[in-house]
């Protein structure tokens, strides 16, 4: 599978995430949201790990595209603080995912014009402590979520309609996709090998 395949199947995948929280119906789920985005992570994590096909998209994507999917976080960050203001998310939740992936988004700038491409040893630890924040910080966002929706199932109300249902259905599951498959490329070595 090419670049611009997985790039096309990305694209689908969003107006798909787009049109199921136009329409309402993750609110109707049995579902709730976190569930949704641990499931599409893993189902992602599957095809890549048992599609050779897969694989190969996923390692054409390069480093540099799974950072630069990280600036999302910056967004998303900023609209959990303004909901937070708004009284639409407890701070419990909102400060800390907000503040989050604000660090991690903006961190994401500096990996990407300080560590890639990846030349030395020090870009290389660069890249992988920059990976590991990040992937503590979204397992937490999401830990974090699942922890007061089990308490208050209606804090998940928010992310069953847009802009929050393309949390679950959309960014969650490529942030956390991203991480591993950076782990990966950092496993590699020199950043040019293949998914094994």
């Amino acid at each position: 599978m090419s670049r611009s395949a997985v790039l096309l199947i990305v694209r689908v995948w969003l107006v798909a995430a787009l049109m199921i929280g136009a329409s309402g119906v993750l609110g109707r789920l049995p579902v709730p949201p976190p569930a949704i985005a641990i499931g599409l992570t893993i189902l992602v994590l599957l095809v890549i790990r048992v599609s050779r096909s897969a694989r190969d998209g996923a390692w054409a994507l390069g480093p540099s595209a799974l950072v630069v999917f990280h600036l999302t976080r910056i967004a998303a960050g900023a609209y959990f603080l303004l909901l937070h203001s708004r009284g639409v998310l407890p701070g419990e939740f909102a400060i800390p995912a907000g503040w989050g992936d604000i660090a991690v988004g903006v961190a994401a700038i500096g990996v990407l014009a300080l560590c890639l491409p990846v030349r030395t040893r020090a870009q290389r630890v660069g890249l992988i402590v920059w990976n590991t924040a990040g992937l503590i910080d979204i397992l937490g966002v999401l830990g974090n979520g699942a922890r007061i929706f089990a308490s208050d199932p209606a804090f998940g109300v928010p992310f069953t309609a847009l802009p929050l249902a393309l949390l679950p259905t959309f960014v969650v599951p490529l942030v956390i996709v991203s991480h591993v498959l950076l782990f990966r490329w950092s496993a590699a070595g020199s950043l040019r090998g293949k998914l094994r």
